[in-house]
């Protein structure tokens, strides 16, 4: 059991979840067989559905790791849709680099090598998505600038917010992760809390947070 939800559950959940691409079955193997974290199966789901409502012409990534969830999104998004992913790792960011051009989507999706907080401060433009699947315990600091960049009505998917059940339970806290569950707990807070927004967390895969702003009318309301 992952600590988020009964294994039963999930085990059912995804079942329903049909088989996924060549291109993305490829991938995970890689990333099972190399012990490389990438987003769960039903987080994948979550962010094909994201992606296909949302319909967002520019989506900022978090942490691009070999570029599963950046491929996934570019593959269920419009042709027109582009991508900008940061990741730290340079040996995530030539493999991530090599899949996208091996798939073909090298004019879809930019990877921006660097420190997440460190490449948002440099960035300029808006984005109408922002996904977070980085530095589990930088969520607080990432936020001001994300909202930053977030279109108006743009809206923020932060991943594993509900870290292996840590966040919400305090009996499954490992004390090498306190800091990490703190500083998730105070990103919660902070996009929960404030009246400004509208965050709905979600008890799938290991914790999905999905935050917007509340429009003028809906305050005034």
């Amino acid at each position: 059991m992952s600590g988020i939800t009964y294994d039963y559950m999930e085990q059912y959940i995804k079942g329903l979840i049909t088989e996924e691409s060549d291109i993305l079955e490829e991938m995970k193997i890689y990333a099972e067989e190399n012990f490389v974290p990438i987003v769960q199966k039903e987080t994948g789901k979550f962010l094909e559905f994201m992606v296909t409502v949302k319909k967002p012409l520019k989506i900022l990534e978090l942490g691009t790791a070999i570029g599963y969830s950046s491929i996934l999104m570019s593959m269920y998004s419009g042709k027109t849709t582009r991508i900008t992913t940061i990741e730290r790792d340079d040996k995530m960011i030539e493999l991530a680099k090599s899949n996208i051009k091996k798939y073909g989507y090298e004019d879809r999706i930019q990877v921006l090598p660097g420190e997440c907080l460190e490449m948002l401060k440099s960035l300029n433009g808006k984005f109408d998505m922002i996904f977070m699947d980085a530095g589990k315990g930088h969520y607080n600091h990432f936020l001001p600038e994300c909202l930053r960049l977030l279109n108006e009505d743009g809206i923020i998917v932060a991943d594993n917010v509900l870290f292996r059940g840590m966040v919400p339970n305090n009996d499954l806290l490992e004390r090498r992760k306190v800091t990490i569950v703190k500083r998730m707990r105070k990103y919660l807070e902070l996009v929960s809390d404030n009246k400004l927004f509208i965050t709905s967390v979600i008890p799938m895969g290991d914790g999905i947070a999905v935050t917007t702003r509340r429009s003028t009318t809906n305050e005034q309301a």
